[in-house]
């Protein structure tokens, strides 16, 4: 079998997605949009302060005969939005925007397929919003089409947060995942009809799927792995201090956010909560005012996160619809217990009341509830925290390529 991956601007699963690749032999081509690798100029350009994202987009050295990139939009994109150019760069209308860039490198694959297909590959791996020209064309040519959806189905999103504006209606205009044109969830749609097999990161997103209203290929749920476990975290019980708090993300009330504050609400005394998240919109009052209460920290680095992260004795992520939640994973690996909501990848990663907490979504009392226990017997944290640890030890990134070659191979027999 010869897999042909499309993904324009590459993440972690999809990197270890190739890796699991490479080393069963399975790949043909990577296409991607910013493809940087040592000693080209974008790569030693990463070294300023202002270009430093291009790091980030830096491929290992072994790749790079193994991936063709076509840079224009997507290069386009990340200069206008160093730039300030918004107009650039504007939801589904800039000439820069991202989803230009998804359908443009859509395009490029769909067009490379009958080449490919004449130098054996039968499988072509995409990613939501760049694949339904690649999938219309994959089968015409007789090639399999697997499709990672890594958030939850757009319908019940909406159906979701919908019951938000009329619950927290202070914090509506934080949720700003309603502004998809019709044309683009149409075709959120046919790429889904399209797909052989799909596979999402989460139970939470598989279910999520039920909301639409043809008829699907098998859903795989592959969760996400784990970042390394480099370093022990130090438990010291309160005597005196105050219960760290840390949450980290977007600061949206998709993120359930409102829940966490009213959750510490009454607790000052007792508790300390850091946010670090830029804001979804600068003008909601509630948001602002929280803020103003706690230790706002609008932006990170990754590593600076997972510093931050030891630093805390408890991590909260009270998501209202998530398709994984990667900043779970880093957490636990951390050493720091999570808690989180039954609408992320938290059932999938957490023994509740073992290594951590699932909570309901939308529930402030519930998560006051975890809070105050945690601040009756201090002691669980580094029970629930080594716990955490030695879950993260268990699955590492390369379990999660291991699983998802695995589950590919099968197609062989379809």
């Amino acid at each position: 079998m010869k897999i042909l991956i499309s993904h324009p601007t590459l993440n972690a699963n999809s990197k270890n997605l190739v890796i699991g690749l490479l080393k069963n032999k399975l790949l043909f081509k990577l296409y991607t949009s910013v493809a940087i690798f040592p000693s080209q100029f974008l790569y030693y350009l990463g070294d300023s302060q202002k270009f430093k994202d291009f790091k980030r987009r830096s491929l290992d050295k072994t790749w790079q005969r193994y991936t063709l990139s076509n840079s224009f939009f997507e290069l386009g994109r990340l200069l206008a939005s160093k730039l300030g150019l918004e107009f650039l760069v504007k939801h589904e209308n800039g000439f820069f925007c991202i989803d230009n860039v998804y359908q443009k490198h859509d395009k490029w694959v769909s067009n490379a397929l009958p080449k490919a297909r004449k130098e054996g590959v039968n499988c072509v791996y995409a990613y939501e919003d760049g694949a339904l020209k690649s999938f219309t064309k994959a089968k015409q040519l007789g090639i399999l089409c697997i499709y990672d959806l890594p958030i939850g189905y757009w319908k019940s999103m909406r159906l979701l947060m919908h019951k938000e504006f009329e619950i927290n209606p202070d914090w509506s205009n934080t949720l700003i995942g309603f502004n998809d044109s019709p044309e683009k969830l149409i075709k959120k749609d046919k790429e889904l009809a399209l797909a052989d097999l799909i596979f999402v990161a989460s139970s939470f997103t598989k279910k999520t799927l039920k909301e639409y209203s043809g008829s699907l290929a098998e859903i795989k749920v592959i969760p996400y792995g784990f970042p390394d476990v480099i370093r022990n975290k130090e438990y010291q019980l309160l005597q005196g201090r105050k219960l760290k708090i840390l949450f980290v993300g977007g600061l949206s009330q998709r993120k359930g956010i409102s829940y966490l504050f009213e959750a510490v609400k009454g607790l000052q005394d007792k508790v300390e909560l850091t946010v670090v998240g830029h804001k979804a919109v600068s003008d909601c009052r509630v948001l602002n005012q929280a803020l103003e209460q706690h230790h706002w920290i609008p932006s990170l680095s990754h590593n600076q996160v997972l510093d931050c992260m030891s630093k805390h004795d408890v991590f909260v992520f009270p998501s209202l619809f998530e398709g994984f939640g990667l900043v779970i994973t880093e957490a636990m690996s951390q050493g720091v217990p999570v808690i989180t909501t039954d609408r992320t990848a938290g059932p999938d990663l957490i023994t509740d009341g073992v290594d951590g907490w699932i909570i309901p979504a939308g529930s402030s009392k519930a998560l006051k509830k975890v809070l105050s226990r945690i601040l009756e017997t201090p002691e669980i944290l580094e029970q629930f925290g080594l716990g955490a640890q030695n879950k993260a030890r268990q699955r590492p990134w390369s379990v999660y390529g291991q699983e998802i070659v695995a589950e590919i191979s099968l197609l062989k027999n379809l």
